[in-house]
């Protein structure tokens, strides 16, 4: 029987061990002994996998039988043969790809590989980094030769994190192989769970390559809506009305604006930017995508701030409620969300910021932005309200009886309909 390792166990790595761990035996490894802890009892705090479904493929033991065994001993890694490697690629401060969790999985990894041993690499990365930068350190922690006595393959990784009706297992997987032999053991091993089936990609840099323009082109076109808005707000223009004008003709294509934050839109592009740089080329679409996404932030707080004052709203010590801090609706994902942008441009002028979440961990917020986000709705008045995120949660709630009189409430997701003061 094959026996899977699969390496971090966060939003991309615990479902696809889950899935994995239906037909094989499966051990999980992630550094976060307190996550460990948790998935020991059942319990995913990024809420991608419900209790009973991870209960119902635990085992107690790293055994040969059929189940998932999750650990922080990366010695058990010796008990397996096929590895995937699922850890974060973010970017720096600089927007540059830090590569750090993936060289150090490399370089830990490679202690473990046998003869025969297959890695899968599913974090995102430029075009050709599974082999220029992780097969070489493969190679030398392990003394093995690549493509003779170990091989490697990658998996784009597709979740998206809060979407409970496209799981792992119903969204089509692109594979790829070191040799096409390998490509096609590789193929089959995704295809034996991936209900939606499998693209096999002609090599690994073709697979790569794929999964930084996905989110690349979702970004683009988010720029151009976020531009619009922009324009739209100067002409005193609905934009949500515009896009469902436009949205009759056939092959229009409909997207929203808004903050473009998380661990693949906004992120996956500096990727390819990066690699196309190297080679001698300047994406400027790509980038001019990014500057308008990232922009939007401080947009959306210089907006609500104009309204405030046309409202004759004193900004001296007036408090402004935040609803929502994740990256997203429906998520705790709080890596790179662009809400905090906002806060940032609301406090350049002196604001006093209150910021309600009850899917965030307040912990993590305070000690990834030093913010304070409370999962209770505060009792008091608001000078403004920005609706930032749209949970579920806060699309019943009463905003008015949230309001001073003067009150104000921005919308950025669109949702409030004619409860907004302004949206997007």
């Amino acid at each position: 029987m094959k026996k899977i390792a699969v390496i971090g166990l966060g939003y991309v790595g615990l479902p696809l061990a889950r899935l994995f761990a239906t037909k094989y035996s499966v051990l999980g490894l992630d550094i976060n002994r307190s996550r460990i802890a948790h998935l020991q009892k059942g319990i995913d705090k990024t809420l991608e996998v419900e209790e009973d479904l991870l209960k119902s493929v635990l085992k107690s033991e790293n055994s040969n039988t059929i189940g998932l065994y999750c650990s922080f001993d990366f010695e058990e890694l010796e008990t397996a043969t096929i590895y995937i490697v699922t850890v974060p690629t973010p970017v720096d401060s600089k927007n540059q790809p830090d590569l750090t969790a993936l060289i150090q999985a490399s370089k830990t990894l490679g202690k473990y590989l046998k003869k025969d041993d297959i890695v899968i690499y599913e974090s995102t990365v430029y075009p050709g980094a599974t082999e220029e930068v992780c097969v070489p350190i493969l190679e030398k922690q392990s003394g093995l030769k690549f493509n003779k006595d170990f091989f490697a393959g990658y998996s784009p990784e597709r979740i998206n994190p809060g979407d409970k009706l496209h799981r792992i297992e119903h969204i089509l997987k692109v594979t790829s192989g070191s040799t096409p032999e390998v490509g096609m053991v590789i193929d089959k091993l995704y295809a034996s769970v991936i209900e939606a089936g499998t693209h096999l990609a002609p090599s690994i840099k073709v697979a790569e390559a794929a999964k930084v323009i996905e989110n690349a082109q979702r970004d683009i076109n988010i720029a151009f809506v976020n531009e619009l808005a922009k324009i739209f707000n100067l002409l005193d223009i609905d934009t949500q009305a515009v896009l469902e004008a436009a949205s009759t003709k056939w092959n229009f294509i409909k997207f929203q604006p808004g903050l473009v934050g998380g661990h693949c839109i906004g992120v996956d592009p500096y990727y390819l930017a990066q690699k196309a740089q190297q080679v001698g080329y300047n994406p400027e679409i790509i980038l001019a995508g990014r500057r308008v996404n990232d922009s939007m932030g401080e947009y959306v707080g210089s907006q609500t701030v104009k309204l405030m004052l046309s409202r004759d709203i004193a900004l001296k010590n007036a408090s402004i409620l935040i609803l929502g801090i994740t990256f997203k609706e429906n998520c705790p994902d709080v890596r790179n969300t662009k809400v905090v942008d906002v806060v940032s441009s609301l406090k350049d002028f002196g604001l006093q910021i209150d910021i309600h979440d009850p899917n965030a961990d307040p912990e993590q917020v305070q000690e990834e932005y030093g913010l304070e986000c409370s999962k209770v709705l505060p009792h008091k008045k608001y000078s403004a309200i920005i609706l930032a995120v749209a949970h579920k949660e806060f699309l019943s709630l009463n905003l008015e009886n949230l309001l001073e009189p003067k009150g104000v409430i921005y919308d950025v997701k669109g949702v409030l309909g004619s409860r907004a003061d302004k949206k997007l």
